[in-house]
Parts: C-alpha cells; structure tokens; sequence
C-alpha cells in the first residue's frame, strides 16, 4: 500500500498541474488577445501621429518624396542593435484622397488598388501575407491615412512575449511539488514520532499513550488506540485469570475422581465397582460442569449486571453438594454436616451458587483438623435474605488478614491453595447480587457467610439438581 505522503502528494501534485495548465491556457489566451490588442491600438496610434505631421502642411506645400523618404528612413532602422527594441515592430503606411487617389505608400507595403472598404481595424490577405491595419478617415484634408504591419511578424513577436509569461509556471510546478512534499513530511512529523514511541515500546507494555503536544487530528487515534490497550489489557487479565482459575477449580473434581477410580479398583465385588463406576461418571459430568461455568464466567466478564437468575432450592443443592464432597471428606476424616431453617429458597444462577458453596467446603476441607466437623447452617431471616454459613474448626485468621482473603493469589496458612477460591466467590455473589462475609468464630474456626435474595413467595424452585446438571 503507498504511504500516506505520495497518497496526498500525488493527488495535490495532479491538482497543481492541471489547475497550472488551466490557468496557463487562460493566460495564453488573454494575453495573446491584450497583447494584439496592444499592437491594434499601436496601428491607430501611428496613423494619428501621421494625420498630425500632415495637419503641419499648408495646402498644396507637402512633397510627398520627401516624406516617403523620411518615414522610410525611419523604418529602416527598425532592429538595429543599439536602439532597437526586441517586441519593436515594421510599420507601413498608405495615404489616398477622399477621392481614391494614392498620394504615397512607405517601401514594403502591400500594393491595394484603392483603400479599404471600411474605416478601423481590419485584417486582409495580400500577395501571401495577412495584413493588420487601420484606416484613418481625415475629412478635413481629404485624406484616408492608412497604417499597417505584417500579421506573420506579429504573431511571432506575441508568441514570444507570451512564452515569456509560461516560463515561471513551467518552472514553479516542480518547484511547488518539492516543496509540497516536504511540507507533508513535516505535516506527518508528529504521526511518524507515534509510530515510533508505539514500535520502541515493550511488547508487554499497556501504558496509555501520553503524546505532548499532539496535533487535534491525532488526538482521536491517541484516544482509540488508549481504548484498545485497555482492552487488550483486560482481555490478557481475564484470560491469565480463566486458567488460574479453571486450574484451581478443577483440581477438586480431580482428586474426587482420582479418589473414585482407586475405590472401583480396590473394589471387593461387582456392586462396590458398579457404586464406584457410578460415583465417578457423576463425578466427570461434575467437572465437565465446572469447565463448563468457568467458561461461561469468562464470557460474562467484565460484569455488566445481566444475568438470568432463577428461584433455586437452596437447601436441596446444599445436599446434593455435600454429597459430592462427601468422599473427599471421608479421605480426610471430615464429617459434614448440615441445619436448615425456614424457607431457603432463593433468587440466583444455581450453577453459580453452586461454584461459589464448593469452593466454600474446598476451603473448609483444607483448614480443618481430622476428627472435626464442617457445617453449613441454611437461616432465612425477616430482612427477604437466606444466610448460608459454611463453619469449620481450623485455626481461623488473624484480623489482620481477612481483609486481603478476596485478593487473587492470595493463599493464607497452605501452600495447596492457589488463592483464587475466595476471589471467585466474590466475583459470584457480585454478579448474581449476593454478599460474602468472611470472619473468625468464637468458639474456635472460620466462617463464611453467604447472603442471598430470598424468592418471592409463590414462585417454585428452577427444577432438580439432576435437571440442571443435565441442562449445564
């Protein structure tokens, strides 16, 4: 593709020229026509300065030799180097009476038979050669005084004083041309240091451009590319987040279905295989489901409020989840338990609440002691919330702590957690218009609480556990 100089010279060069062409033509033309113009008007004059030398004779005293000889002399001279003058032209003369009579003709004249037919300007053809004269009519001593000059000699002395005027139009076109170009060059100056600050920046770099001073017709393109650096920059965070993420969220899943697959192995009869087997399709589609909402959530992000939430039975996908860390909490010498209370049927994603509950246990499962309990306590309460509490018995945090649970990365107490659990959360009960609370217990443990948007009464739960599971 040509550069963005020849793509504006070339059409500005094009429109130079044919505008110097233009107006060069129109030059031409109208200084041919002043030019002519200026040599009928020096005809007329000629022939009023000889109607005033005659007017100097008394009647009947005028030698018509002698001023044939005078006039021919002076004519003569026209072209000697000295006193000659370049544009200087030949004149001829004819003078006549009233009555046709030629009363004297200067050497070189065309020979007429009589004067022309009408007085002024005219042009004829002579002997081979076009004429221009005037014809003056001096009735008052009964003379056609007539003057007049070759037109050939003429037009030849107009075309060089014409060509003359071309020179500097021929000459300035490529002058303006370089100097056009060089003028873009300068005009491009302040895009060429963009480019160059964009290429010598790191490849890792999404600091917005800060280009001072800036042209108001680069301003918008600094703009633009400042937006699409943002976005850019988003789109690296949230992709470098997804594998965090779906890394931290599967390895759960995985360890439940390492922990199937050694039971269906170790199994002493068909039934135990078969209740492992089972345990561990459950188990994949469990994963598959996870993937499944992760992608999801990377779509959905950044957050813009629109999520289509549903009436979900709280209680029962407590149940089925509980189910599902049910082995792992065996492995690990666990108990979990849980305690409802009223209605604990909720407005939210159940796919999402269910992310954010199983990161909740996964957490819990990695502080708590063997011999202990993990609850969750399912409270509705007077103010339209269900408060879903997750209680464990670890050793808890240090206040000065919780408040930095919700940053990505950020694992307190184990190096087995890769700190995204609790900020996943977060992201969840924001998206679906929930809040987690995080805090020490009294008596000894963590907790975490869950706040949710109790159902209006009369809607009825979004369907089974299986059904969603189906549907993911």
């Amino acid at each position: 593709m040509i550069s963005i100089r020849a793509r504006v010279l070339l059409p500005v060069t094009a429109l130079v020229v044919l505008g110097s062409v233009l107006i060069s033509v129109l030059a031409f033309r109208d200084a041919h026509h002043e030019v002519e113009e200026i040599y009928d008007a020096q005809l007329a004059q000629g022939a009023r300065l000889l109607q005033g030398v005659l007017e100097q004779r008394e009647p009947g005293e005028l030698d018509w030799a002698r001023l044939y000889k005078a006039f021919d002399r002076a004519m003569s001279r026209v072209g000697e180097a000295g006193i000659a003058h370049p544009y200087e032209t030949r004149l001829t003369f004819q003078v006549w009476s009233t009555s046709g009579e030629l009363l004297a003709r200067s050497a070189g004249a065309p020979r007429l038979a009589g004067p022309p037919a009408r007085v002024g300007l005219h042009d004829f053809f002579e002997n081979g050669n076009e004429w221009c004269g005037f014809l003056l009519d001096d009735p008052e001593q009964g003379l056609l005084i007539w003057v007049g000059e070759r037109d050939d000699i003429r037009q030849d002395l107009i075309q060089r004083i014409v060509r003359h005027t071309l020179w500097p139009t021929l000459v300035g076109v490529p002058l303006m041309a370089l100097v056009i170009w060089a003028m873009i060059g300068w005009g491009l100056k302040p895009l060429q240091g963009m480019a160059r600050i964009i290429r010598s920046r790191h490849a890792d770099s999404f600091e917005p451009l800060e280009l001072d001073p800036l042209p108001p017709e680069l301003a918008p393109m600094q703009a633009a590319l400042n937006r699409q650096l943002i976005l850019l920059k988003g789109l690296l965070e949230r992709e470098r987040r997804f594998i965090a993420d779906a890394a931290h969220e599967l390895r759960t899943p995985l360890a439940i279905l390492r922990i199937h697959a050694r039971n269906a192995q170790q199994a002493d009869s068909v039934e135990e295989r078969s209740e492992a087997l089972v345990f561990l399709q459950q188990g994949v589609q469990r994963a598959t489901r996870i993937a499944s909402q992760l992608l999801t959530m990377a779509r959905l992000e950044p957050d813009t409020g629109e999520t289509e939430q549903q009436v979900v039975d709280l209680e029962a996908l407590v149940r089925e989840e509980l189910a599902e860390f049910a082995p792992l909490a065996i492995q690990r010498r666990v108990e979990l338990a849980l305690a409802a209370e009223g209605d604990c049927r909720v407005i939210g994603e159940p796919d999402s609440v269910a992310i954010a509950l199983q990161n909740l246990l996964a957490n819990a499962l990695n502080f708590a002691p063997e011999g202990s309990e993990i609850s969750v306590v399912l409270q509705a309460s007077d103010e339209g919330r269900v408060r879903l509490q997750v209680l464990d018995s670890g050793p808890g945090v240090e206040e000065a702590e919780l408040a930095r649970l919700f940053d990505r990365f950020y694992s307190q107490g184990t190096s087995d957690g890769a700190g995204l659990g609790l900020a996943i959360v977060e992201r969840v009960m924001r998206r679906i218009g929930g809040e987690v609370r995080l805090g020490n217990r009294e008596q000894g443990g963590f907790r975490a609480e869950l706040c949710l948007r109790t159902a209006p009464a009369g809607r009825g739960p979004a369907g089974t556990r299986a059904e969603l599971s189906a549907e993911a």
